[in-house]
């Protein structure tokens, strides 16, 4: 299958985790807690997994011996991390803000954020030129987005701070892809690469609640016993990283980021008509988002400009 439609199915996994980690959200009231419960999921799976793969023992093999050879920094490895960083970012400024303009603030960063660690090879997979018509592509994809939500955006009470803060969320997603692309370079195993986010990213997010609970004295919410989808976002996640790890190699952050946006808005919109959420209904400003965020993905072109030595 080739490369950007496998982009463009990984934007459409976020959109059906997002649906799925959203209801498990609002069931417990509790986001830090249903992103635990993702994550750690996720981690209980490719745990398994690994258990009888020898190709991801074998990725983690190559990928310390990366690190003792100092061929990849260790800090790289706390990837997983920074996805757990976006989650708590999210779940602190959505109330804030809104998923409308928290959505436009932080694909607004990945975008942006794209644009520099493709730049700088932070990637692993070369450096790339920022090109006007890069720029452009990117500019174009954050107004798409932007139109997308323009009829669910109320911005009487809008904190410019938690906008900003919105964006770094995005910014700290596009670092992450980057540094998956990385240890995918020296695991060669994309499953390795889910392995060692997942790990990172669950005892991040362990480390948040517990200092949560200690200072704030709240109690865990009970899981709630159904629906079963709303327990998918670990898997999907694990999938998703995978796919990412590999993918962003070769495309670059910023090509990726454009294909991943259009398939997020495309199963967003399959997903409000199938099994839309409480206030939701599809409109004729998230097709003309769609319709842009693709015109963005020709403006930018597929291909990968690398820098000339």
């Amino acid at each position: 299958m080739r490369l950007d439609l496998l982009a463009a199915l990984s934007g459409a996994m976020i959109a059906l985790q997002a649906r799925a980690n959203g209801e498990l959200s609002h069931r417990l009231d509790n986001g830090l807690q249903a992103a635990l419960v993702s994550f750690g999921s996720g981690l209980i799976i490719i745990f398994v997994i690994t258990l009888f793969n020898s190709k991801i023992k074998e990725g983690i093999k190559k990928l310390r011996q990366s690190v003792d050879n100092k061929e990849i920094a260790r800090w790289k490895l706390f990837a997983g991390a920074l996805g757990g960083s976006f989650v708590a970012i999210q779940s602190q400024i959505v109330p804030l803000i809104g998923v409308a303009i928290f959505s436009v603030a932080s694909i607004a960063g990945q975008t942006a954020m794209s644009l520099i660690v493709d730049r700088i090879g932070l990637t692993g997979g070369g450096k790339k030129l920022i090109s006007p018509r890069r720029v452009l592509a990117a500019f174009l994809t954050v107004v798409a987005v932007l139109v997308s939500v323009l009829d669910r955006i109320d911005a009487k009470n809008l904190s410019m701070f938690a906008v900003i803060v919105g964006v770094i969320g995005g910014a700290i997603v596009g670092v992450q892809r980057a540094l998956n692309g990385q240890i995918n370079e020296h695991s060669q195993q994309s499953f390795t690469t889910s392995l060692v986010n997942f790990t990172t990213g669950t005892v991040f997010l362990l480390i948040l609640i517990v200092v949560g609970l200690i200072l704030d004295g709240n109690e865990l919410s009970a899981l709630p016993s159904g629906p079963w989808w709303i327990y998918t976002g670990g898997i999907i996640g694990v999938i998703y990283i995978a796919f990412t790890s590999t993918i962003v190699q070769h495309l670059g952050v910023l090509t990726f980021t454009l294909f991943s946006v259009g398939g997020q808005l495309v199963a967003s919109l399959v997903i409000d008509l199938i099994s839309p959420t409480d206030g939701v209904s599809v409109s004729a400003y998230l097709v003309t988002g769609i319709v842009m965020t693709y015109a963005g993905v020709v403006v930018g072109g597929v291909g990968n400009q690398r820098v000339r030595k």
